[in-house]
C-alpha cells in the first residue's frame, strides 16, 4: 500500500448526513456549524473518512467537541490531519490555544492527546453517564 495522502477542509451541507453520523447534534444544530465553518472533513481519494466539530467554550474558546475517524482508517494519521489544519486555521484566526477533552475511563483517547501536544489542565468529576469524569486538554497554538 503506497502512501496515505489525506486532504482536510471545511465541510460542506451536503456532507451533513455524514458528519451527523455519531448523533450527539441535531439536524439543525450541526447545519448551523457546518454553515459557520465549524466542522471538517478528512478525505482520501475523494472519500469522507473522518471528521472534526468545533465548539467555542463561551462563545471564544476554541474546543474540540469530537473527531471521528472511520474504523478501517484509525491508527494512519488521519486525527492528526484534522487536528493539523483545525491548528492552522485557529492560529490564522489569532487563537492562541486549543482545548479538548476525553472521559476519564479512556486511555487511547488520552494518550492521543498526549501524543499530539495536549497538556493536561483539568477534570470535572462525574459529568458523564455512569458518574465517569471528563479530563479537559490545552495545546498552545
Amino acid at each position: 500500500m503506497g502512501d496515505l495522502i489525506i486532504q482536510v477542509r471545511v465541510a460542506g451541507e451536503d456532507e451533513l448526513s455524514f458528519v451527523g453520523q455519531d448523533g450527539y447534534l441535531a439536524t439543525e444544530v450541526l447545519r448551523r456549524k457546518i454553515a459557520a465553518g465549524e466542522v471538517f472533513i478528512a478525505e482520501q481519494d475523494g472519500v469522507a473518512i473522518g471528521y472534526l466539530r468545533l465548539e467555542f467554550l463561551w462563545s471564544k474558546v476554541p474546543y474540540i467537541g469530537l473527531i471521528r475517524v472511520l474504523d478501517a482508517w484509525r491508527r494512519r494519521g488521519v486525527g492528526r490531519a484534522l487536528l493539523r489544519f483545525v491548528e492552522q486555521d485557529l492560529r490564522a484566526d489569532g487563537y492562541r490555544a486549543l482545548y479538548s477533552s476525553s472521559q476519564a475511563d479512556e486511555t487511547e483517547p488520552q494518550a492521543w492527546h498526549r501524543q499530539a501536544g495536549f497538556q493536561e489542565c483539568g477534570i470535572i468529576a462525574g459529568i458523564n453517564e455512569g458518574g465517569i469524569g471528563e479530563i479537559f486538554f490545552r495545546k498552545d497554538l
